[in-house]
Parts: C-alpha cells; sequence; structure tokens
C-alpha cells in the first residue's frame, strides 16, 4: 500500500490563533457553572459506575481491538494528531501519536467508520458521543501537560494495547496517576492539567471517548450553547476539512495501488 501524502498544516493566521486562544479562556471560566450543574462529580477521575454503558463498551474490546490490529498493519495510512488537528502542535510531533478518528465534535467520519464496522456500532450506541478516535502512542513518546478546552464533555478511554510493561506506561490528571488496562474503561475530567508517558519499548493504543457530562436542565441548555459555538469554531471546522481531505488522498492511493 503506497504511503499518502499528508495535508499541509501552514502557520494559523493570527486571528484564527486569538479567537481560539479568546474561545479557549472562556470555556475553561464557565467551567465552575458547569460544575454546579453536573449530576456527576467535577472529580478529576470519575467512576465507572457513574456511566450504565461502560460495561457494554468494555465487553466490545475485543472486536474493537481486532479492528485496531487490522488498520495497524498500515501504519502510514494513520495520521498524526497535528496533521488533522494543527492546533495540537504543541503536544503532537513527528509520528509519534498518531489518531484515526470516527466523530469529530458530533461529526460522525463515515469512510473511518465503514472501514471499522464493530467499533462503529458500538460508538454508534454510546449516549451524546461528540468525540472519538483511536489514539495510538509510539514508544519513548510523552504527551506535555496540557488542558482539555471544555468541561462540557467527560473523557473515557477503553485500553487497547497496553505495554507489558504497564507500570511505565500512564497518565497523570492533576494530582492522580492512571493505568491503563486492556478491555478496561477509565474516565476523567480533561479540563484538569493531563500528561502522557509512554517509557517503555511497546506502542499503547486506546479507544478514546468525549461523551456529554450528564446535566441538570439549565446545564444542559448552557452546554448546548457551548457545543454549538465549539462546532461553528475553526477549532472544529479545520480538522473536519483536514480528516476529508486526508480521506479523499488516501483513496486515490489505494486507487492507484489496486
Amino acid at each position: 500500500m503506497n504511503t499518502v501524502t499528508s495535508p499541509s498544516a501552514p502557520q494559523a493566521p493570527l486571528w484564527r490563533r486569538l479567537l481560539i486562544k479568546g474561545g479557549k479562556r472562556f470555556l475553561r471560566w464557565s467551567g465552575q457553572f458547569q460544575a454546579k450543574h453536573s449530576r456527576v462529580p467535577s472529580t478529576p477521575v470519575i467512576h465507572n459506575r457513574e456511566f450504565a454503558w461502560v460495561p457494554q463498551l468494555e465487553a466490545a474490546w475485543p472486536a474493537i481491538r481486532q479492528e485496531l490490529d487490522h488498520l495497524l498493519e498500515h501504519p502510514e495510512d494513520i495520521p498524526a494528531f497535528h496533521q488533522i488537528s494543527p492546533d495540537q502542535k504543541r503536544i503532537s510531533k513527528g509520528d509519534n501519536w498518531k489518531t484515526f478518528g470516527f466523530y469529530v465534535y458530533g461529526n460522525r467520519v463515515d469512510e473511518n467508520c465503514a472501514l471499522c464496522p464493530r467499533t462503529a456500532a458500538v460508538l454508534d450506541t454510546l449516549p451524546g458521543v461528540r468525540s472519538a478516535m483511536f489514539s495510538i502512542l509510539q514508544p519513548r513518546y510523552r504527551i506535555a501537560p496540557h488542558h482539555g478546552p471544555t468541561r462540557a464533555v467527560i473523557r473515557a478511554h477503553l485500553g487497547l494495547k497496553v505495554p507489558a510493561d504497564a507500570r511505565n506506561v500512564w497518565i497523570r490528571v492533576d494530582d492522580q496517576i492512571l493505568h491503563w488496562e486492556e478491555g478496561k474503561v477509565v474516565l476523567f475530567d480533561d479540563t484538569y492539567e493531563h500528561e502522557v508517558h509512554n517509557d517503555t519499548d511497546e506502542l499503547r493504543a486506546v479507544l478514546f471517548i468525549d461523551i456529554d457530562r450528564p446535566m441538570d436542565r439549565i446545564g444542559t441548555i448552557f452546554n448546548g450553547l457551548i457545543f454549538w459555538l465549539i462546532q461553528a469554531s475553526p477549532y472544529v471546522r479545520q480538522p473536519v476539512k483536514n480528516l476529508a481531505r486526508w480521506n479523499r488522498e488516501r483513496g486515490r492511493q489505494n486507487q492507484k495501488a489496486d
């Protein structure tokens, strides 16, 4: 299979960078309001019992892992995170953090879902999925400390490929260290500072999901506005365009190979 040419990721215009920076500040400011109206704890780590769908997702992990393994037979077809989302260039370097997206803030990526139908089928049954992707971290790579943009979602990781040296691959969320297990879900609030270390010689892969935070009525209305603003912003629109372009180029290359 031929290598797919990655979409270019030029420096964003100053106005766009300022808009995104200001938007992130607003979203973080709104976090206190969201915490008051949340129906689940606003702690860094959230217990799995808060979400009834967790056992369903964990039960599906062998099929999801099988589809991931198939994709990994051609890693050149999987883009680095910053090739799709240029705003991640600070924490995504080279080919060290690859992502294969199924949802981008509510936008379903039908081409990718068709390549992993069993994974897509499970995601389609989960309530309130905003973003979902395979997140693949290469050996000896570290994701620098950073914050997610909004408390309107909760982050879930389903462990798919965990190095044998599991104690040396971890995520820190605020002051808590979490370790992945294959077939197990961890839930956390990514507005807290978090970082990832893979200090092993094997890659680490998870199914990464952002899902709606359960809220009371006022919080649900407020978060609906937040989601509308995020979806209309360059923060989401640019990755959607880049992913569509990547998939078009991949399709052309595969047709030539055939």
